[in-house]
């Protein structure tokens, strides 16, 4: 089966690497100290009135809804080093735009998935509509994407260098 770009998450080693370790403590040490929690709120007796219970369950479901987002994203994941210096935008650059070609109106983001958001810099996924419309372009490129109303917006590419966080 080919992947295309779009259920591809292209991670670092390092990045891959820590969420490997929390899918291991979730599936793992995480699932036994729940399972415990819920055990010793179920003791406590009746089940419908008994808030620790229906809390530790809550804990559960969030916890296994992550347990499955972080296996599709590691079956789906593209491991490599960071994107080259070339000026094209991709997963894992930096970027710059300007709205309307104007160079006082910008913004630069970085282009990755969640799991490479960081406090330092805004992100945008490569699925989002302004990632769908820079990626690939090139430095002084214009680029089109939908805005949430449904109108274009047109910006223009002022620099794309890779993201060394």
């Amino acid at each position: 089966m080919t992947q295309t770009s779009e259920n591809v998450t292209w991670l670092t080693q390092e990045a891959y690497n820590q969420l490997k370790a929390e899918l291991e403590y979730l599936s793992g040490p995480a699932r036994t100290e729940i399972a415990v929690k819920i055990a010793a709120a179920r003791e406590e007796g009746d089940l419908r009135e008994n808030g620790g219970y229906h809390a530790a369950k809550e804990e559960q479901g969030k916890m296994e809804l992550r347990v499955r987002q972080l296996t599709q994203l590691l079956e789906h994941a593209k491991v490599g080093e960071a994107p080259a210096d070339d000026g094209v935008v991709e997963p894992g650059m930096v970027v710059t735009i300007a709205f309307d070609g104007d160079p006082d109106d910008t913004l630069t983001f970085l282009l990755a998935s969640r799991e490479y958001a960081s406090a330092d810099i805004e992100t945008y996924s490569p699925q989002s509509p302004l990632g769908t419309g820079v990626n690939g372009k090139k430095m002084g490129e214009d680029a089109e994407y939908e805005l949430p109303n449904g109108k274009r917006a047109l910006v223009k590419i002022l620099a794309a260098k890779p993201y060394s966080g």
